[in-house]
């Protein structure tokens, strides 16, 4: 599933065709994906002219002249790519329609927004603008790993006491807002804490170092364009490429890469995903 880098990628990739534009028509290929579309979900968007697109945790969020936000979330294989915009900004043919092309917007400026999703277990949903945190999906997320609320102070305050083991803390999104199984295991190694120990036994200046890894993590992921394991592209079409790039994800049996370590990377399956990190370095 798309994680923040993911889904931040999209979010810069979509804006430029999106943002200030009108939605011309948008057309709603069936009557649900992972829940059943909003009523009248086409005829609520066609004409409206989007004012922003923003992401929230693993949601793009676009806001609208209406007063309404149009929540999305890609789900397991979805995907939303740009053709056809005149100024040349984006691939110029548009693409034969496919199979699963669920939603399509038409913007005015000449581009095409394509939802595409073939295991159906994306969302989309319309909720008013002003209050739209309040949202089932939104009212429960903790801090942005990228913003201001997220520090060393908070997060040392969020782990005292806990009695998960870290790894299992940072992918709960009421502590911390966007971060999955990739991000986490990545930036666990970064801080050399092993993904195995009690979130509320590691000392605060330890927990600290966390801040700094998962920004740091995040950051060059989304330079790189996220990654791509399985179905995520980025919304022209190309692969992401920070899977090249990971230290211990994946790699299971790999060499340590920590300059003078000699040893393998492990793989154990924490509260059913798989936990990739190096024993010796992290502890």
């Amino acid at each position: 599933m798309p994680e923040l880098p993911e889904v931040e990628t999209v979010r810069r990739g979509l804006a430029p065709a999106m943002e200030g534009q009108v939605i011309a028509k948008a057309e709603v290929n069936r009557p649900d994906l992972r829940w059943p579309f909003p009523d009248r979900m086409a005829e609520r968007l066609t004409g409206c002219r989007v004012l922003q697109l923003r992401r929230r945790a693993k949601y793009l969020l676009c806001d609208l002249d209406s007063g309404e936000t149009l929540l999305i979330h890609l789900g397991m294989s979805g995907r939303m790519t740009v053709s056809g915009d005149p100024l040349g900004r984006f691939v110029h043919d548009h693409p034969a329609r496919q199979k699963h092309d669920h939603v399509i917007f038409h913007m005015g400026n000449g581009a095409r927004v394509t939802f595409n999703d073939p295991r159906r277990f994306g969302a989309m949903d319309l909720m008013p603008t002003t209050g739209a945190e309040a949202h089932k999906l939104l009212s429960a997320l903790g801090p942005e790993p990228l913003g201001n609320e997220f520090d060393e102070a908070y997060l040392v305050a969020a782990l005292r006491g806990k009695n998960t083991p870290v790894k299992s803390a940072l992918l709960d999104q009421g502590i911390i807002a966007g971060l999955g199984n990739i991000y986490v295991c990545e930036a666990l190694f970064h801080s050399k804490i092993s993904p195995l120990r009690k979130a509320g036994q590691i000392a605060a200046p330890r927990v600290a170092t966390l801040v700094p890894a998962i920004r740091n993590v995040l950051e060059r992921a989304i330079a790189a364009g996220g990654s791509s394991l399985k179905d995520f592209r980025q919304a022209d079409g190309e692969l992401g490429y920070f899977q090249h790039s990971f230290d211990v994800y994946g790699r299971e049996g790999d060499p340590c890469r920590t300059p003078g370590c000699t040893a393998t990377i492990h793989r154990k399956v924490q509260a059913g995903r798989s936990t990739f990190y190096c024993p010796t370095c992290q502890r």
